[in-house]
């Protein structure tokens, strides 16, 4: 699969503009804010229908409009289809497939496939604990587009009983908060909703950690097999001893740990007015070194170029792994040559020579490895020249 066409109108710095597209590596060249990345921005929110730069739609539409479009011919076996996504601020977006409105705009994730290598990356393993959980959770709908909707429910009940935690705390106010009556039901809503996203996460990370260990090795110097090490941490004691007796339990068994942590933090969320058990709380834990004695945690103990190297093995173990699981998904590689040595640099580019589409963007063409030529668009002054 490939984008062979791109259309954006009012989408970040762009009022209108076209780009031709074709399988293999297509970079675009220009010096910083000069509007390349918006460019391969659009096709990864095409994706995921989110932004790797934004967590808001906001910044995505134009100053002065009122809307954005992004519009794609994507090729599958020979055959091509149009997608597009309308972005409406404070409403709801729509989605379209061969100019047929879709039921929800969700419905187009997954349909187009991406994994975006950045600067950002960087923050994978030295950030919060969110940018894991988000890695994860959009590998997961890229994976299964029926799990963006598993996402939002969870989101969903969450932001329910956050309310109800908040409004019994200030009811309180003084004097000790009691459960309020209702909060026993958003308890099951949460735990089982916790617990589905929970299991497809945990079946991910067993799917991926392989995937891991084998591309480190390919981006560290002298590297081994068994030296990056992927492992999911839950928030709460009682999932955390049903995952020490069993990786993958079943539903059930997730659902009664969760409520049994719910349980033993009652008083803390009644405090604080927050919902302190559950996924929105987890980690992924990434780790280096073959001896289970000498593994420390990449986050706070690895150099530079160790936590460069771990970040990159993320995402290519994303990319084999989509790539397992049917079509190539097409790779963006944002400005993230220039935040690599020499060596990286042309590991990387070996590596993601043959898939059907890569996409660079880069300050100059001399950051641009060799492996990678290509085709070359010019980015100046809003306006995209065939180079």
């Amino acid at each position: 699969m490939y984008v062979s066409h791109l259309t954006l109108r009012d989408f970040r710095s762009y009022a209108e503009v076209e780009v031709p597209l074709e399988a293999g590596v297509t970079a675009f060249i220009g010096r910083n804010g000069q509007g390349k990345t918006n460019l391969v921005e659009a096709i990864d929110y095409l994706s995921r229908l989110s932004s790797h730069r934004v967590a808001s739609e906001a910044p995505l539409i134009r100053a002065g409009a009122d809307r954005a479009l992004i519009r794609t011919a994507v090729v599958r076996d020979g055959r091509t289809a149009t997608l597009e996504v309308e972005l409406n601020p404070g409403r709801s977006n729509t989605a379209r497939i061969n100019r047929s409105p879709l039921p929800r705009a969700r419905e187009l994730v997954g349909i187009v496939r991406t994994v975006v290598f950045s600067p950002e990356d960087l923050a994978l393993v030295k950030g919060d604990p969110s940018e894991r959980r988000r890695y994860l959770d959009d590998l997961l709908v890229l994976r299964t587009p029926r799990l963006a909707g598993v996402r939002a429910d969870y989101d969903r009940v969450l932001k329910q009983r956050n309310s109800l935690l908040k409004s019994a705390r200030r009811a309180a106010s003084s004097r000790r908060a009691e459960p309020p009556p209702t909060l026993a039901v958003w308890d099951d809503h949460l735990a089982r909703a916790g617990a589905e996203l929970l299991a497809h996460r945990l079946r991910l990370v067993h799917d991926l950690a392989p995937y891991v260990g084998k591309t480190y090795v390919a981006v560290a110097r002298g590297a081994s097999q068994n030296d990056a090490r992927i492992e999911y941490r839950s928030s709460s004691d009682q999932v955390a001893e049903l995952l020490a007796d069993d990786p993958t339990p079943a539903p059930e068994a997730l659902v009664e740990a969760f409520l049994a942590a719910l349980e033993s933090r009652r008083s803390d969320e009644l405090d604080r007015g927050v919902t302190l058990v559950g996924p929105h709380r987890d980690d992924l834990v990434c780790s280096l070194g073959a001896a289970e004695g000498n593994r420390l945690p990449v986050k706070g103990y690895a150099s530079h170029g160790e936590s460069w190297s771990f970040a990159l093995a993320l995402r290519l173990a994303a990319y084999d792994l989509l790539r397992a699981d049917g079509d190539d998904p097409i790779l963006v590689l944002d400005d993230v040559f220039a935040e690599l040595d020499s060596q990286r640099r042309t590991q990387l580019a070996e590596l993601v020579a043959d898939a059907e589409q890569v996409l660079v963007t880069a300050a100059v063409g001399a950051d641009v490895p060799e492996q990678l030529a290509g085709t070359t668009y010019v980015v100046a002054d809003g306006e995209v020249t065939r180079g």
